[in-house]
C-alpha cells in the first residue's frame, strides 16, 4: 500500500549571485494516481492545487523570474505506472504564470510516483546554472520506484543545486512522517495554519537568501582568525559536502559563503590541531553565524645555515603536550600556526633534540631555536662494526651506528661530547674494540681516525 503525504520541496542554486541576476524556479507537480484519494471532503490533488496556486500567487509579484513546469505520473495510467513518466510540460520563460496554472488546473491524476528520477531530471531543464535555479516539488507520497530522493538532492547539489524543503503531510503517522527526515522540514496538514505557515515559509526562501559566516574566534572571542581549511559534512551520511578557505572580507569581517540550510553539518576547521563543531544547523532566510574557538599563535623552529646543518632532512614530530601521539611534522625554518596550547616538540637531528612544554601564544611567534650542529668524519683502515655514543652526564646513549661497508664516514651531529666504538670485520675478538672520543662545537669539523 502506497504511504501517502502533501509535500512541497524547494531547492535552489547554491552561489550567492548579484540581486540583478535572473531567478529561475521549476515546479515538480505530482499527478499519480494517489491524488485521487479522498481528504477533508476533496481530493488530495485539490487540495495541492490550491497551496500551488496561492504560491504561484505569492511569487507572481517577483521581478526579474522565470517559471517552467515538469509534471510526472500525469500519462502513463497506474497499475501498472512507468517510472520514466516524468515530462518537462511548461519551458523556462517570463510572464508565463498563467499557462503554468492552466496546465496544472487540467491535468488529472493517473500514474505513479518516480520522485528520484523527476528531481534528477530536472536538472536539465535549467538553460544554464548563471542563475539562481530553484526547484519546487509538490507531492502526495512517497518514492514508489526504489529510487532515494535523499540520494537525487546529493546528485543536485554536485550540480549546484541545493535542496530547501518544506514538507506538508497528510494523516501521515509519527513513522511515516520520519521518512522525509532526511529530506528537510515537516508540516502537518492537520494544522488549521498550515497553508499560511508553508507559502510564508517558502515564499521567505525564495525573497530572503539564506547566508552563512564562520567566525573563527580568537582568545577575546572575536572573530580575527582566518586563512584556514573548513570541511563541511554532512552529518547524517558523512559525506564531504564543502571545503573553503576562511577568509576576512575587506572590512576584516568573516565573509559569506554558500551552503545548504537543510542539511545539519559537522563543521571541522583544519587548525593544528583540528577544532571540530557539531550538530551545526541552519535558520532559513536569515544570516547564520557559526563560531568555532580557534585562537591561533605561531611556531618558528629555527636553525642557522651552517654547512652541517642538513636543513632539508631535519623535521620535527610535534605533539600536543604530554600526548604521545605524532599531531604534526614541522620542517624547520618554517613557521606554521598552532592552536594556543602547550606543545612538545621532537626535532629529527643527530642525535634527536627535544623541548618540552612550548607554549604558543596567540598572534606571537614563538621562536625555537635549534643549535647548529658541526660535523664528524670517521676514517677506517677496513670495514668494520660499530656506533656513536653521545655523553649525557654519567650516561652514555646511542646516537647511529656505523656503516659496516664504508672506511670513510661523515656526520652532521648535534654540539656535545661523544664517543665512537668500532671492531674491525678482520678481528673477530670484542678486545679489538677500538674506542675514541670527540668533541662537536656549532659549524666546525672533527676528524677521527680509527686506525691511530
Amino acid at each position: 500500500m502506497k504511504k501517502t503525504a502533501l509535500a512541497i520541496i524547494f531547492l535552489s542554486y547554491s552561489f550567492f549571485l548579484p540581486a540583478q541576476k535572473t531567478t529561475r524556479v521549476l515546479f515538480v507537480f505530482d499527478a499519480s494516481n494517489s491524488m485521487k484519494t479522498m481528504y477533508d471532503g476533496k481530493s488530495r490533488i485539490e487540495h495541492a492545487k490550491t497551496l500551488f496556486n496561492k504560491f504561484i500567487d505569492s511569487l507572481n509579484t517577483f521581478k526579474n523570474y522565470e517559471f517552467a513546469l515538469r509534471m510526472y505520473g500525469h500519462t502513463v495510467k497506474y497499475p501498472p505506472g512507468d517510472c520514466n513518466d516524468s515530462k518537462l510540460v511548461v519551458p523556462f520563460s517570463k510572464n508565463n504564470l498563467q499557462k503554468i496554472k492552466d496546465a496544472v488546473k487540467k491535468v488529472k491524476p493517473t500514474g505513479i510516483t518516480p520522485i528520484e528520477h523527476s528531481l534528477t531530471q530536472s536538472a536539465n531543464d535549467f538553460p544554464d546554472t548563471k542563475a539562481i535555479n530553484t526547484i519546487i516539488l509538490i507531492t502526495d507520497g512517497i518514492e514508489e520506484c526504489s529510487g532515494d530522493p535523499c540520494k537525487a538532492r546529493e546528485e543536485l547539489m554536485k550540480k549546484g543545486i541545493v535542496l530547501r524543503p518544506c514538507i506538508i503531510g497528510i494523516g501521515l503517522t509519527v513513522e511515516q512522517a520520519k521518512l522525509f527526515e532526511c529530506v528537510g522540514n515537516y508540516f502537518a496538514y492537520e494544522e488549521p495554519d498550515v497553508f499560511s505557515k508553508s507559502v510564508d515559509y517558502i515564499t521567505t526562501q525564495v525573497k530572503n537568501k539564506t547566508t552563512v559566516q564562520v567566525n573563527l574566534l580568537g582568545i577575546s572571542a572575536k572573530p580575527t582568525e582566518t586563512n584556514v581549511n573548513m570541511t563541511f559534512y554532512n552529518e547524517r551520511n558523512g559525506n564531504v559536502l564543502y571545503n573553503y578557505v576562511h577568509s576576512l572580507n575587506y572590512k576584516s569581517f568573516p565573509d559569506t559563503i554558500p551552503l545548504d540550510e537543510t542539511v545539519k553539518y559537522t563543521v571541522i576547521a583544519n587548525t593544528i590541531p583540528q577544532k571540530k563543531i557539531q550538530g551545526v544547523t541552519l535558520n532559513v532566510g536569515t544570516h547564520n553565524i557559526i563560531p568555532i574557538d580557534a585562537p591561533q599563535g605561531v611556531m618558528a623552529i629555527n636553525r642557522g645555515t651552517g654547512i652541517y646543518n642538513s636543513n632539508d632532512k631535519a623535521k620535527s614530530i610535534v605533539r600536543l603536550g604530554k600526548d604521545m601521539q605524532t599531531l604534526h611534522v614541522m620542517s624547520l625554518n618554517m613557521p606554521e600556526r598552532f592552536i594556543v596550547d602547550e606543545y612538545d616538540l621532537e626535532i629529527l637531528t643527530l642525535p634527536r633534540t627535544y623541548y618540552y612544554g612550548v607554549n604558543i601564544t596567540q598572534t606571537i611567534t614563538k621562536n625555537v631555536a635549534v643549535p647548529d650542529a658541526g660535523q664528524v668524519k670517521i676514517t677506517s683502515v677496513e670495514y668494520g662494526d660499530g656506533c656513536i655514543l653521545l655523553e649525557k652526564g654519567k650516561e652514555l646513549v646511542w646516537v647511529c651506528n656505523l656503516s659496516g661497508n664504508k672506511t670513510r664516514q661523515e656526520f652532521s651531529l648535534q654540539p656535545g661530547t661523544y664517543r665512537v666504538t668500532f671492531r674491525g670485520k678482520s678481528l673477530k675478538q670484542s678486545i679489538y674494540t677500538i674506542e675514541k672520543k670527540f668533541t662537536i662545537k656549532p659549524n666546525e669539523q672533527t676528524t677521527v681516525e680509527l686506525y691511530r
